[in-house]
């Protein structure tokens, strides 16, 4: 459905140039501080796994620097699961229910994986509460070659100089609201196009990859998180987000050729999660756990086919 909505920033029709990304950027506040809610919780982990530095954003080298946790016991003989969270950075839960993961749950699965969790790959987006990095580029359309984003290249390295086979990639994702209220219009304005409305879905589902579905593994994600929080149905269309419904709470992208977090690699098992924070069903914390519920979900999936 068309929308009348025009976005305050550009001229309809055109694409933004460096002018309208500035006036863009400098419509965006700090809202929060990647110093006082991530960093911190990333710091008291360190008990349980190594703290490795792999990078820092050059918009503010030392406000923005990158971590991930990696399992302390690693083992090249076992297989190695990469979960990523805050790739969009206004994405509450992805950030947090990754760390809460690697606080609650994922001594249970480290003889089995090494662990490798990002869990803020956007610190920028993260404190404005936003999508894009600085530069109106979505991070999560960046995973390629030579990319223009910074979030998408400095985990890539990282991932590229591990130099062993990632087995399985759970990125950690939310719907918003805001979604349509501002970030699709604002995609649209950016690129010069009009902007047709979509339906945001009220609960969560999971998107796989159409080249490598896995439906076993979906379906063993979407069994755990309705243990915490409710999935999202399909609309009239059968669709959800405007993809096809291929099993109940799960749709599939061709990741790579969108570029996406969870195709930069080639492992067999993957899926992005998608809660949805706007619902009136649940709360930050049920987010949070719908998250953690996700993964451990995944892990328990491969550790039995691992057997």
């Amino acid at each position: 459905m068309k929308n009348n909505h025009q976005y305050p920033i550009g001229t309809p029709g055109q694409k933004w140039t460096d002018v309208e990304v500035a006036e863009w950027r400098a419509s965006t506040q700090v809202k929060r501080l990647y110093g006082e809610e991530v960093l911190p919780k990333i710091s008291e982990l360190s008990d349980k796994f190594d703290v490795v530095q792999y990078g820092a954003l050059s918009y503010d080298a030392a406000r923005f620097p990158l971590y991930v946790l990696k399992s302390k016991n690693w083992n090249e003989q076992k297989p190695t699961v990469l979960v990523t969270g805050g790739v969009h950075g206004y994405e509450t839960s992805g950030v947090h229910g990754a760390l809460k993961f690697a606080d609650t749950q994922a001594s249970h699965y480290q003889n089995d994986f090494n662990l490798v969790i990002a869990p803020c790959i956007s610190p920028w987006g993260y404190e404005t509460i936003n999508r894009w990095n600085p530069n109106a580029i979505d991070p999560n359309r960046s995973f390629y070659a030579d990319s223009p984003s910074e979030e998408a290249a400095n985990i890539m390295k990282f991932v590229a100089a591990l130099n062993v086979e990632i087995y399985a990639h759970i990125d950690l994702h939310e719907t918003t609201d805001t979604d349509e209220s501002e970030f699709r219009p604002a995609l649209a304005a950016r690129d010069g196009l009009e902007y047709f409305e979509d339906s945001v879905p009220d609960g969560f589902y999971t998107v796989g990859n159409t080249e490598k579905p896995q439906p076993d593994f979906q379906a063993a994600v979407i069994r755990s998180v309705e243990k915490v929080t409710h999935i999202a149905p399909a609309d009239e269309n059968n669709n959800i987000i405007g993809s096809p419904v291929v099993q109940r709470g799960v749709i599939n992208y061709p990741l790579k050729k969108l570029s996406l977090c969870a195709g930069m690699t080639d492992c067999l098992y993957s899926t992005t999660t998608e809660v949805y924070p706007d619902s009136p069903k649940v709360d930050a914390q049920e987010c949070n756990d719908a998250q953690v519920a996700a993964v451990t979900g995944a892990l328990a999936f491969l550790k039995a086919v691992n057997r």
